[in-house]
């Protein structure tokens, strides 16, 4: 069978990120099971026209809004594909207008309260209303998410058909579970592209709480992006250097020992489809400490697999932080619980019902 993804980034795109990650691994699961899989997205300074990675045909073609016209040409002169997907991110590409043939939707999270982080008034309530209404258009076609919240909200739009399909980690959890005490300095990490929406300021400002609640604390952040000179400016602001370390990009390996060496993750996006790094984290038997947010109240369980702080804001993590502080028997719990949890969310265990459920979508009789 032939398979179209269409989304806007493809892996090698320099804002490339979780979604192009998950999105490479269900693709490159269909190319193992003997099918032709091909994905377009938008082109971007030095990228060839077309490339095959892991076993998928990359196309790129136009810009963010003129890729559209773009992909729709190129599909036209191709041989029939028996599914296309139809990945939304705020804007999605129209497929099922277009196509002509099976067609389902993806998506990561409804953005919501994510386009007033991007964009001002009146860009940002207008992107919110389109949303909405793009979900009520799209309503007849099929959905798949990783996220019940995601579900939940694409449902009160009208959507009908929505299935959850969990995202994978490639993290192969530790074999066994080596002893880490808790206690201070409480050793903090943040793993994230530096981004408006994942308010990595306020995983700082939670630290900066800590210490004037007497606890010492370490954080280091992993990734880069955007905001990455403000965040240095505001560890300067609030005289935080010798507590906050920035790494920059890393290696797979160098994170996950980063990882193991932690106490918690910290996670203070305004909402997530789900949470990769909070699995990967959970894998090196560390737990989360997270915003009560979309996408990481279902990564993370309340006081079984790590901490949920009761509001979004850096003083109320703080205060979890320093609660969990005082409680070394039940963090040993939430590491083993995380940790054996994590083991369920291995690529292994997800893929191979994932493909099948694209492979009965493409022989559905719908067109």
């Amino acid at each position: 069978m032939r398979f179209l993804m269409l989304n806007w980034r493809d892996p090698k795109n320099p804002l490339a990120g979780g979604a192009e990650r998950v999105t490479l691994e269900y693709l490159a699961e269909l190319g193992r099971r003997g099918h032709e899989v091909f994905w377009f997205a938008y082109d971007f300074p030095g990228a060839a026209r077309e490339e095959t990675i892991d076993g998928v045909r990359i196309v790129r073609g136009g810009g963010m809004v003129s890729s559209i016209f773009a992909a729709r040409k190129w599909f036209r002169q191709q041989p029939r594909f028996d599914l296309v997907m139809d990945q939304h991110h705020g804007l999605p590409w129209f497929a099922p207008w277009w196509c002509g043939t099976n067609n389902i939707a993806y998506i990561h999270e409804v953005l919501g309260p994510i386009w007033r982080a991007f964009y001002p008034w009146p860009i940002s309530t207008i992107g919110r209303w389109q949303e909405r209404w793009t979900h009520w258009f799209y309503r007849r076609v099929p959905f798949f998410t990783a996220s019940s919240f995601t579900k939940q909200k694409l449902v009160e739009h009208g959507v009908r058909d929505v299935t959850i399909i969990p995202y994978g980690v490639h993290t192969n959890a530790l074999p066994a579970l080596p002893p880490k005490p808790l206690g201070e300095p409480l050793r903090l990490i943040v793993v994230s592209r530096l981004a408006p929406n994942k308010r990595i300021a306020h995983a700082i400002r939670a630290v900066h709480h800590l210490v004037h609640l007497g606890v010492r604390a370490e954080l280091t952040v992993v990734g880069t992006g955007e905001e990455e000179k403000m965040l240095k400016e505001l560890v300067n602001e609030l005289q935080m250097q010798r507590s906050v370390h920035f790494t920059g990009l890393i290696d797979e390996a160098e994170k996950d020992e980063l990882l193991r060496a932690s106490h918690f993750l910290l996670h203070t996006s305004q909402r997530e489809g789900w949470g990769l790094n909070v699995i990967e984290a959970n894998a090196m038997g560390t737990p989360a400490a997270v915003y009560p947010v979309a996408g990481l109240i279902e990564s993370t369980l309340h006081n079984e697999t790590g901490l949920v702080a009761a509001e979004e804001t850096p003083a109320s993590l703080a205060e979890a932080l320093r609660d969990g502080l005082r409680s070394p028997e039940r963090y040993t719990q939430w590491r083993v619980q995380a940790w054996e949890r994590a083991k369920t969310f291995h690529w292994s265990q997800v893929l191979p019902k994932a493909a099948e459920w694209f492979e009965a979508q493409a022989r559905s009789p719908r067109c």
